[in-house]
């Protein structure tokens, strides 16, 4: 039999019913779904790996903590902004980990709203944003389509600003940003999405800096809504 990879196909030999009842056990914290005929699945699903499940506090608490370990540094930086400050965070080691993003998708997919079409960001620090997001949907049975907008156009081929599958003009994008200082990143995007025809009202990002960036936003009809501030990451790592 094939082991508790999900997903596993088994196909049995000539010398096994090829048949199966579907058995489902459900315990406290897995499901394990046997499904037939020829194609033997077993899937384990704990709770708290359902991007729709209510475990919102407990998937933003621990992610919080991964922020404060691996993203966050004290010292003396130049920020993209060009501003200087004591405190840096950058997203990446923790967007591009499975349990990182699995926890940043998950928190971002609960805020989609049903009329949003696509979600977007400037590459490369929504990179993993987008895509992560689009996955969990698709898993929990929300389509969207992801789009990332690059620093510059092409430079062969068609030119364009715009990678993925461009959904019909008018459609609704929310903005997907990892670090909001000024706002600079997001505003690009979103001009960029705006001018191909597209409806951009609010950007979710992971830490607002609160340095100005809520107000560049709300200058451009844009609503911010971020995961944390950057004082709740300096606090948790304070106290780690």
């Amino acid at each position: 039999m094939s082991s508790l990879h999900s997903p596993d196909c088994y196909t049995p030999n000539k010398a096994e019913p090829k048949l199966f009842l579907i058995i489902v056990i459900s315990l406290p914290n897995v499901n394990i779904y046997l499904i037939a005929p020829r194609c033997l699945i077993i899937k384990i699903a704990y709770k708290y790996m359902n991007p729709l499940n209510p475990s919102y506090d407990g998937m933003k608490d621990n992610l919080l903590t991964l922020l404060a370990q691996k993203a966050y540094k004290l010292g003396d930086f130049s920020l993209a902004s060009g501003k200087k400050s004591s405190h840096y965070v950058n997203c990446k080691p923790v967007s591009l980990s499975g349990e990182g993003l699995f926890f940043i998708s998950s928190l971002f997919l609960k805020q989609i709203d049903k009329d949003d079409n696509a979600v977007a960001g400037l590459t490369l620090g929504a990179d993993p944003l987008v895509s992560g997001v689009v996955l969990l949907g698709a898993q929990s049975g929300i389509n969207l389509s992801g789009l990332i907008v690059r620093k510059e156009a092409k430079g062969h081929g068609t030119g364009a600003w715009l990678e993925g599958p461009l959904p019909p003009k008018g459609s609704v994008i929310t903005v997907l940003e990892d670090v909001v200082t000024t706002g600079g990143s997001s505003l690009k995007a979103v001009k960029k999405l705006r001018n191909e025809g597209y409806v951009v009202d609010r950007v979710l990002a992971i830490v607002d800096r609160e340095e100005g960036g809520e107000d560049a936003m709300k200058k451009a009809d844009l609503n911010l809504n971020s995961l944390f501030f950057l004082k709740e990451i300096v606090d948790r790592a304070k106290s780690l």
